[in-house]
């Protein structure tokens, strides 16, 4: 497997805990505020975001479904109002962030059709060709194994089965880079911190995006992965892409 610059940015330098240890811990950290942060700090462009990866599932009418990276789950709730699936399952390393999720689900009435998990990416606790689509909201930067999480996914897609990640990616055009640059570095960790009392995830946020592969790059290795069709749509000027395969 390749290792990326990527996989080696963690949340916490200097910490001998493992990239993977170090996301959970600053998710269950930043857990309470972090649906608030998502809204305030996107001015609520992410909810948007989430509707057009979702639209690409619309035509294969999905009836097993696993969010990978689920977090506090919006796009596992977002997925069973949009797509109607039989049963939806997240699963996330952050047992904070899951616990909002489980209250969200529950305040909802889907228990029944949304089931979260605590899993990791890496390892995922299903059988082979188990899911008609998969999907990943914010969640490949905080791998600690991109290539190893994305071949996961892949096993456990059923053969015609879809991929759909949605992630931030940067902006090329100089002044919506310029005035993005400043906003990463400046306005979201300061934000961050006097909301969740946590700068660190929100420094995180802007280093482990620079230094994503992303573009052709990333479609580039879902096609070495094995996945096909594989596609690339930036959204916002480039601040975020929605990146498509299939099994």
């Amino acid at each position: 497997m390749t290792r990326f610059d990527h996989d080696e940015v963690v949340p916490f330098k200097g910490s001998e805990l493992s990239k993977k240890q170090q996301v959970a811990e600053m998710f269950d950290n930043i857990a309470y505020r972090y649906d608030f942060l998502n809204r305030f700090l996107s001015a609520g462009t992410d909810v948007g975001w989430r509707k057009k990866a979702l639209s690409n599932l619309a035509g294969t009418k999905p009836q097993t479904m696993l969010d990978v990276a689920t977090g506090t789950a919006d796009m596992a709730i977002m997925a069973s109002g949009l797509l109607h699936p039989g049963k939806i399952t997240g699963i996330d390393i952050s047992e904070g962030m899951l616990e909002i999720g489980r209250t969200k689900v529950q305040k909802l009435g889907l228990e029944k059709s949304i089931e979260l998990l605590k899993g990791d990416s890496e390892t995922i606790s299903f059988k082979n060709d188990s899911f008609d689509a998969v999907t990943v909201a914010f969640g490949v930067r905080n791998f600690q194994h991109l290539e190893k999480g994305l071949s996961e996914i892949y096993r456990v897609l059923k053969p015609g089965g879809k991929l759909v990640v949605l992630e931030f990616s940067k902006p090329t055009m100089p002044f919506v880079r310029s005035f993005y640059n400043l906003y990463m570095k400046v306005v979201a960790p300061n934000m961050g911190k006097l909301f969740s009392k946590n700068r660190d995830a929100y420094q995180y946020l802007d280093e482990s995006i620079r230094k994503f592969p992303e573009g052709k790059n990333f479609t580039d290795i879902l096609d070495k992965l094995g996945y096909t069709d594989t596609t690339k749509k930036t959204l916002s000027l480039g601040i975020c892409s929605i990146y498509c395969g299939k099994k």
